[in-house]
């Protein structure tokens, strides 16, 4: 009897090692490349008109306006539905940045635009966007030729809704 319960314990205590042996290595291998998003993005690009201070103060100003708008009328939950409803939207996006400009005393205008085009590697907070050829939604602020803001519309980064990656285990013990 004593070598059926001896034989009984070795077997729990193996089967146990296993298992904390495969939550180690999922929790950590959950964590490599844990915040890198390699699918299909969508990304804001609002490009000031130039590097002085007031035109980029005005920048902010449009942001704060065009995202308050896409958050009220641009539905996120698939690449192609925001895609869409952006690309129906170009004209209206357009006036509102315009409008922005021109309630601060700006002459120069907005475009709105999508476009394909490459990117340098990114931090948007605790998520990586690899450097590539994205889908973008470009405002450009007069010659557009100063820095930009920018962010990811799909899947929604600018809107507080994160998301990020993390294995079950991470999950369940993080």
């Amino acid at each position: 009897m004593k070598k059926i319960i001896f034989i009984f314990k070795k077997t729990i205590c193996i089967l146990l090692s296993v298992v904390i042996i495969f939550c180690v290595s999922s929790i950590f291998s959950g964590c490599k490349d844990n915040n890198t998003y390699n699918g299909k993005l969508l990304r804001l690009h609002i490009r000031a008109n130039s590097n002085s201070a007031i035109d980029q103060s005005v920048k902010l100003k449009v942001r704060d306006a065009v995202n308050e708008y896409m958050t009220d009328n641009i539905r996120k939950s698939t690449f192609d539905e925001a895609y869409r409803e952006i690309g129906e939207k170009l004209d209206i996006l357009s006036v509102i940045a315009s409008n922005v400009l021109c309630s601060y005393g700006f002459d120069y205008g907005a475009r709105a635009k999508l476009v394909n085009e490459y990117f340098p590697s990114r931090m948007y907070c605790d998520v990586t966007v690899p450097e590539g050829y994205y889908d973008a939604l470009i405002i450009e602020l007069g010659d557009g030729k100063g820095d930009n803001w920018w962010c990811v519309i799909y899947p929604p980064l600018c809107y507080g809704e994160h998301y990020r990656y993390k294995s079950f285990f991470a999950e369940l013990f993080g």
